[in-house]
């Protein structure tokens, strides 16, 4: 008799799989704009007919404002993909991987002045700690020269960007399926890379059969196998275990950039994103203790 894969598996097998996409990054000699067009246009492609199949009158229910939330939150992912494959080019694999995982501290401020949602003490002093992190990677790179500390910017404004594509995701979701949601933002995301690709005399053809079998599995392995299983794991397990689960990306990341580049971290690296990884770990489980007090009020 066959049993069904535990949901947290599968999650685990995604951050397992998500892990790989800065290295395929690091191993291709596109542009960075071009990586991350070819990456969400492929994903969108396959998506499509899963869309066109079964959501197409869920399309014609959407109202207005649902509508629109979701272009303004494929714009912030576009910027996002465009950031952060850009910082790879400067920066390590962990210190890109750690800060743009820093994007739950740009939530809470987020939530704050958006959502007016208030945070416990806990939460702050993990924020900090989070942020404390940051700063030891980035003083430990600012030796390393400009290029390096430009990188880590990127990678920061990685975190904000996706961090505002969670904000308002948040909200458009509500009346969506992940399937309806993330078609209508993987498809605006990009179009506004291929703008950007135009813009910027990004080359977008003429690439090899290598790189265009990296971009591929950037779309199938780290996109539809890792971040949309995230989507999909919101829907089977407590959002704390998906949190939690994310952080093992920077961290099996810099595992595989030793074994497979040679990349061994510095040693502000290696402290900075253990502190980093601490601090959001520890705000994870504030808020989750703090929403499980806020449910008990409730009842």
């Amino acid at each position: 008799m066959s049993k069904k894969i535990n949901p947290k598996t599968i999650i685990l097998i995604g951050v397992f799989f998500t892990s790989f996409s800065s290295i395929l990054t690091r191993i291709s000699d596109a542009p960075s704009l071009a990586i991350a067009t070819y990456r969400l246009g492929l994903t969108s492609l396959l998506l499509a007919p899963v869309f066109f199949a079964k959501h197409i009158p869920e399309m014609k229910r959407m109202d207005r404002k649902t509508f629109i939330l979701c272009i303004i939150s494929g714009i912030f992912l576009a910027l996002h993909f465009a950031s952060w494959i850009s910082s790879i080019r400067y920066t390590s694999i962990t210190s890109s991987t750690v800060l743009v995982n820093t994007q739950p501290v740009f939530v809470v401020l987020g939530s704050y002045l958006i959502y007016r949602e208030k945070s416990s003490l806990r939460s702050v002093a993990s924020i900090l700690a989070a942020i404390v992190g940051s700063v030891i990677i980035s003083l430990g790179d600012s030796s390393m020269g400009s290029n390096v500390l430009y990188g880590d910017f990127l990678a920061m404004v990685g975190a904000v960007t996706v961090a505002a594509y969670m904000l308002i995701g948040r909200y458009a979701r509500k009346n969506l399926s992940v399937t309806g949601y993330t078609f209508i933002v993987y498809t605006t995301c990009t179009i506004v890379l291929f703008i950007m690709s135009l813009a910027t005399s990004t080359p977008l053809t003429g690439y090899s059969m290598r790189e265009m079998a990296i971009f591929l599995a950037l779309a199938v392995v780290c996109t539809l196998l890792g971040h949309s299983i995230f989507n999909w794991g919101l829907g089977h397990v407590h959002p704390t275990f998906v949190s939690t689960a994310i952080l093992g990306e920077p961290v099996l990341a810099t595992i595989f950039a030793i074994i497979l580049l040679g990349e061994v971290p510095t040693l502000p690296r290696l402290v900075g994103g253990l502190v980093v990884i601490g601090g959001i770990y520890s705000f994870i489980l504030a808020e989750a203790a703090e929403a499980k007090k806020t449910a008990c009020r409730k009842q």
